[in-house]
C-alpha cells in the first residue's frame, strides 16, 4: 500500500512487534496450536490494538486502509495473529459505533480483546441470519444459542453477539457479551487444518442473561449494522490477509528457487524456464489481488457507486487467488514444501480458511452476480 505520514507512524509501531515477536513465535503458533497471546499483548501496548478506534477513547482514529494494512503485514508472517487482529478490529468497530464509552475505551486501549460471534450452524454461511434468541426478562436480555466459529474463543473478553431479535421484527439484533458471563461455554479446543491459533471454536449460550443496555444498535437492527459497519471492515481485511499469505509464499518460493541447485548441471531452479513461469504467475496474481483491494479502499473511502461491488469482489478474489498461489509455491518447492522448515505449507493450509470463512466465496459470487445483474442483494 501506498504510505502516507499516517501509516509510516503505525508501520514504524507495528514492524518492531512483527520482527520481535510475530515472525519468530508464528511457527511454535502453527506447530501447537497456540493463541497468540505475546503478541496481543505488545500489540495492545503498543496501541495497535486502537487503531479504529476514536482518539477521544485512546485510539488512532484510522480506518479500512490502515486496517487492512496491518492485517496484510502480520499475516504475511503469521496468519493466526493476523486473524485474530482483524476481527478485533471488526469487533471494534461494531463497538465504536453503538457501543458505551466504558467499552470504547476498553477495546482502544487493548485492555479487551474483541471478536464477532455471528456464525451458526442453524444457519450456517448466512451469517446475516441468526437462530440464536434472545429473551427479555426486565431490564436485562436471556440469549441462548450456538455459534459455530468463533474466532479468539476463550480468549477475547468481548464478543460482539447476534441473536434474533428480542421484541420487534427484523433480521438480527446484535449484543456486546463479555466473556465472563455465567452460561458461555467453549465446547471444545480448536484443532483445525490451518490458522490454528486462532482458537476459531464453537461458542455456546444457555441462559446468558446481559443487561438490556448491552444492545449494539436497534433491535431488530442487526442486518444494517453488518452489512454498513462489519461487511466493509472484515471483506476487506479478509483480503488483506489473503494478499499477506500470497505475498509470504510468493517471497519463499521465488528464494528457494534462487537458492536450490541442480549440483549436477550447475544450475538453479529458477533456471528453469517452467520454474520461473510459476513463479511468474505467483508475483502477478498477487499484484492483481492487491491491487483490487486497493481500488476497493479506495472506492470505499471516496463513496464510489460501485464501492460495495468492489469490497465483495476483493475478499472473493484475493481467497480464491491465495489458494492459486499457494498452490504454485508448492509445486515451486516440490518435495521441500512438505518439510515444515522451508515454509510454505503452513500459508498453504492458512490460505484455504479464506474461501470458506462467511460470507464464503461461493456465496460472494451470487451476490457479485445478482449486482452485476441488477438484481437486489438480498
Amino acid at each position: 500500500m501506498q504510505a502516507t505520514q499516517t501509516q509510516t507512524d503505525y508501520r514504524g509501531t507495528l514492524d518492531p512487534v512483527i520482527e520481535k515477536i510475530v515472525a519468530p513465535m508464528a511457527i511454535e503458533i502453527d506447530r501447537s496450536a497456540t493463541f497468540p497471546r505475546a503478541a496481543m499483548d505488545e500489540l495492545a501496548r503498543t496501541g495497535l490494538l486502537g487503531l479504529v478506534s476514536a482518539p477521544g477513547v485512546g485510539g488512532a482514529g484510522l480506518g479500512l486502509r490502515a486496517a487492512a494494512d496491518v492485517v496484510e503485514r502480520l499475516a504475511q508472517h503469521c496468519a493466526s495473529t493476523a486473524m485474530v487482529v482483524c476481527m478485533h478490529y471488526a469487533a471494534t468497530a461494531v463497538i465504536e459505533a453503538h457501543g458505551s464509552m466504558e467499552a470504547r475505551k476498553a477495546t482502544a486501549s487493548g485492555r479487551a480483546i474483541a471478536t464477532l460471534a455471528f456464525s451458526e450452524a442453524g444457519s450456517r454461511s448466512h451469517f446475516w441470519a441468526p437462530v440464536s434468541t434472545a429473551t427479555p426478562e426486565g431490564d436485562r436480555v436471556r440469549l441462548d444459542g450456538q455459534k459455530s466459529w468463533v474466532t479468539s474463543a476463550g480468549e477475547a473478553d468481548l464478543y460482539v453477539w447476534s441473536s434474533c431479535p428480542a421484541t420487534t421484527e427484523g433480521a438480527s439484533t446484535i449484543w456486546l457479551v463479555p466473556a465472563t458471563t455465567p452460561g458461555l461455554r467453549v465446547p471444545a479446543p480448536f484443532d483445525g487444518l490451518g490458522l490454528r491459533g486462532n482458537c476459531s471454536s464453537p461458542i455456546r449460550a444457555e441462559g446468558v442473561t446481559i443487561p438490556a443496555s448491552s444492545m449494539l444498535g436497534p433491535d431488530g437492527g442487526g442486518f444494517d449494522v453488518m452489512m454498513s459497519v462489519v461487511l466493509p471492515f472484515f471483506q476487506l481485511m479478509s483480503a488483506g490477509f489473503s494478499v499477506g499469505t500470497m505475498e509470504a509464499a510468493t517471497t519463499k518460493a521465488a528464494a528457494h528457487a534462487g537458492g536450490t541447485r541442480f549440483e549436477h548441471l550447475d544450475q538453479t531452479l529458477a533456471d528453469l524456464p517452467t520454474i520461473r513461469a510459476y513463479v511468474a504467475r505467483m508475483r502477478t496474481k498477487t499484484d492483481m489481488a492487491r491491487a483490487l483491494m486497493l481500488d476497493a479502499v479506495l472506492a470505499a473511502e471516496s463513496g464510489r457507486e460501485d464501492a460495495m461491488l468492489r469490497i465483495l469482489e476483493s475478499k472473493a478474489a484475493a481467497g480464491e487467488t491465495s489458494t492459486e498461489v499457494t498452490d504454485l509455491a508448492m509445486r515451486v518447492c516440490g518435495g521441500a514444501a512438505f518439510r515444515k522448515e522451508v515454509g510454505v505449507e503452513r500459508h498453504f493450509r492458512d490460505a484455504r480458511a479464506a474461501t470458506v470463512m462467511a460470507p464464503t466465496t461461493d456465496v460472494l459470487y451470487d451476490f457479485i452476480g445478482r449486482a452485476a445483474c441488477g438484481l437486489p442483494l438480498f
